[in-house]
């Protein structure tokens, strides 16, 4: 994932910042509870593509 795009990324739902997780390829919203999917290379920033984020992942989006 690109730095500069994803300085320019925020999440569709809150306007939010957005974490790259390399290894499950998804951009992590905090705020919104949502991971949405990278596919060949490109984010889809759908909400209704989004999956909710578990208790253990928020967890682990703190310490980011």
């Amino acid at each position: 994932m690109d730095k500069k795009l994803l300085d320019i990324l925020v999440c569709p739902v809150t306007k939010g910042p957005l974490k790259y997780d390399k290894k499950a390829q998804e951009l992590l919203s905090k705020s919104a509870r949502l991971a949405y999917p990278i596919r060949d290379g490109i984010p889809v920033m759908l909400e209704e593509d989004a999956r909710e984020l578990t208790a253990k992942e928020i967890e682990k989006l703190k310490s980011m």
